[in-house]
């Protein structure tokens, strides 16, 4: 008879599976109290939520629990594998100039913006962006970087690169997801009022109608019912890219320690080159893209970024299940350094929307592929209509591929600024 804490992974998956279940069970529920407690409560925060509480009240010992390894090393490259795999890199070039320099605009204002907003924030208070070793506030940071550029995989992957105290996590996720939430909710705010914007911009709308006739003519050519035979062919593309990304990665890496001192040495910048996990991570995504110019493509119109979606959120209950809830409030000057963050990112994408007179469209989707990635780009692109949602999967996807290494930029100057 077990007794608590439970230890057994077979039942800690169960009851991780549980929380996700129910937390999309209630989601899903239009009416009455859900609708508007998740009109307020973001899911994939009780995603994260809902483990800790699990963890935090001793129900389950995560310490005694494999579910983070294999979720991390089986189903983040598999998730990265299948999300990658539908990008289409001459359907991006297709989109215009406009919309690629507005989602890299985004993706550059979260890079300087980071250590911008250690530099501002250690003025006033240095023992904020403070710490030392594992539990230095700049490797929790690359995590949000690795959020707010790519989304859930490749924050994971920079928890797993940097080794941030994970103790601490909880700290960074509430960042992530207040200052996120409350830049998309200001980005919905400005879509009842696009006219205006627009006019302001001065920007020319009629590159978006051209948008909606593709998009929606793409999206019905690739669906389809899926089949098991469709399950079975990307459970084979999934799962062998992740064997071939291990085990390449592992050469890789211990080729750059045996050949470079500058990596072989801990204490040098450069020395997280060296992480096995980082190039597992990069030659996964390499898999995906590579696998987009097959037809391996079109197994998307069967559900392949669902899939890797679901992958996902198991890893974020994993995650969530590290948090210690007792210490989330433990540096609430964190929540400073996200909103100046997140203000160097708006301000420059404003800036860039009225040299270039882009219209608001992508000035909202272009943030939201990077700052939410998968889960909210396609939302914000269904809101201008519903025919562009998947013009926000296509530039969240390509977030995944620019998300690691623009993550990685983006914690080594942390690192930098917060030495200053």
């Amino acid at each position: 008879m077990n007794q608590l804490p439970f230890t057994e992974d077979t039942i800690i998956f169960g009851l991780l599976c549980l929380c996700l279940g129910f937390v999309f069970y209630t989601s899903s529920i239009k009416t009455g109290f859900w609708k508007k407690f998740y009109g307020i409560v973001p899911t994939v925060l009780m995603c994260y939520l809902l483990p800790a509480i699990l963890a935090s009240t001793g129900i389950v010992d995560e310490k005694s629990s494999n579910t983070y390894y294999m979720a991390s090393r089986y189903l983040l490259p598999a998730a990265l594998i299948l999300m990658t795999l539908s990008i289409d890199l001459k359907a991006i070039a297709n989109l215009g100039s406009k919309a690629l320099i507005m989602f890299l605009t985004g993706s550059a204002g979260i890079i300087i913006g980071g250590p911008v907003a250690i530099l501002i924030v250690s003025i006033f208070s240095p023992e904020t962006v403070g710490g030392n070793g594992f539990d230095a506030v700049w490797r929790g940071l690359a995590t949000i970087a690795g959020s707010w550029i790519g989304g859930g995989a490749n924050q994971a992957a920079m928890l797993e690169v940097f080794q941030f105290n994970q103790e601490k996590y909880g700290g960074m996720v509430l960042v992530d997801i207040v200052v996120a939430n409350l830049w998309m909710a200001i980005l919905l705010l400005g879509i009842g009022k696009t006219k205006k914007i627009d006019n302001w911009l001065k920007a020319d709308t009629s590159s978006i109608e051209e948008l909606k006739e593709k998009v929606s003519t793409h999206t019905a050519k690739i669906a389809r019912v899926t089949s098991l035979h469709d399950l079975m062919m990307m459970l084979l593309y999934a799962f062998a890219g992740v064997g071939i990304a291990h085990l390449v990665g592992h050469y890789f890496a211990e080729f750059l320690e045996a050949n470079f001192e500058v990596i072989r040495n801990k204490e040098k910048i450069l020395s997280s080159l060296g992480s096995k996990f980082l190039w597992m991570v990069v030659f996964a995504t390499t898999i995906g893209i590579g696998l987009s110019f097959t037809k391996a493509k079109n197994y998307e119109g069967a559900g392949a970024s669902k899939i890797g979606g679901m992958f996902i959120y198991i890893l974020v209950a994993t995650i969530g299940m590290k948090m210690d809830l007792g210490r989330v409030m433990e540096n609430p000057g964190l929540i400073a350094i996200g909103l100046v963050w997140i203000a160097i990112h708006a301000g420059l994408l404003i800036l860039v929307a009225k040299l270039i007179k882009a219209p608001y469209f992508f000035l909202a989707v272009g943030s939201q592929a990077n700052v939410g990635g998968a889960a909210s780009a396609p939302v914000v692109a269904a809101e201008f209509h519903p025919s562009l949602t998947s013009v926000g999967i296509l530039l969240a996807v390509f977030g995944y591929v620019v998300g690691t290494a623009g993550a990685y930029l983006c914690a080594l100057l942390m690192e930098v600024a917060s030495k200053v």
